[in-house]
């Protein structure tokens, strides 16, 4: 059986009013009584997804999640952070300089606040989503002792595709770079992804890529669906997201998550 499910929140979790469907919810709550981890694995940090946490019931001192796209790994009882990767104040300098070169708008993420080069409707949306403050300043300006945990390019979607092609081919080389939404690109430590935060985990909890099931739909999902034991992408993911999935399941608006942990978990139980 599954022990572990690693579930993206926006466009898989959540309905596109970003509430969880009373499906949703109590299929997780089912899969919690057999005793399988459920874990958010997420562009978010922790306290942009605190409310559904305690929606789930998911503050226990087991409970973890996968965060700023597995850059941090935190528990969900006290924030303590388990598994950090970050970047220095000279990716910032170098990815603000090409935000410019490219026009396109830039925040970057810390633990505790979002920081624009100039007000736009995208950064106002992180900020929104995540209940952090926004801050608009000198992005070269950042105290050193600032941690930055992500950078981000965000942009209308034309706008953000054109920047994208122009990127050098150098940045991939120094940076994991992720669309998580047709208006974000996020640029993390090379190291880490979703799928290297979901590896912390299984390795913290002694079990096996086999009893992971892991459930996406965009492009920062990618890496997590491809080290699962079972990799679920959702109808309405990206086309790249279902190209490496080994299910598609059904859309964040039919239930999908509630569908998927029916079928290869609770079904499974009731058969045996």
């Amino acid at each position: 059986m599954y022990k572990l499910v690693g579930i993206d929140m926006d466009g898989t979790l959540l309905r596109d009013d970003k509430s969880i469907s009373e499906e949703n919810y109590n299929a997780i709550q089912k899969a919690k009584e057999l005793g399988v981890k459920i874990v958010l694995a997420t562009g978010r940090p922790l306290k942009g997804i605190e409310k559904y946490l305690k929606q789930l019931k998911l503050t226990s001192e087991g409970d973890y999640s996968v965060a700023f796209n597995g850059a941090v790994v935190q528990k969900n009882n006290n924030g303590k952070v388990i598994s950090e990767n970050l970047l220095k104040h000279e990716d910032l300098k170098y990815l603000y300089s090409l935000s410019k070169q490219l026009n396109v708008n830039i925040h970057i993420l810390t633990f505790d606040f979002c920081a624009a080069a100039k007000l736009n409707k995208y950064s106002k949306l992180e900020s929104s989503l995540n209940k952090i403050p926004l801050k608009i300043l000198d992005l070269n300006q950042i105290p050193d002792y600032v941690p930055i945990v992500k950078v981000m390019f965000v942009d209308e979607e034309e706008k953000l595709s054109k920047a994208i092609e122009n990127l050098p081919r150098t940045v991939y080389e120094k940076y994991t770079v992720l669309r998580s939404e047709p208006y974000f690109l996020e640029f993390i430590n090379k190291n880490v992804n979703k799928g290297f935060g979901i590896q912390v985990l299984k390795e913290k909890l002694n079990i096996s890529r086999d009893e992971i099931m892991c459930i996406g739909d965009a492009g920062n999902d990618i890496h997590m669906i491809k080290y699962a034991g079972l990799g679920v992408a959702m109808e309405n993911a990206f086309s790249d997201t279902k190209k490496v999935a080994d299910y598609i399941t059904k859309t964040n608006e039919q239930n999908g998550v509630a569908h998927v942990i029916n079928k290869f978990i609770l079904e499974q139980c009731a058969v045996k």
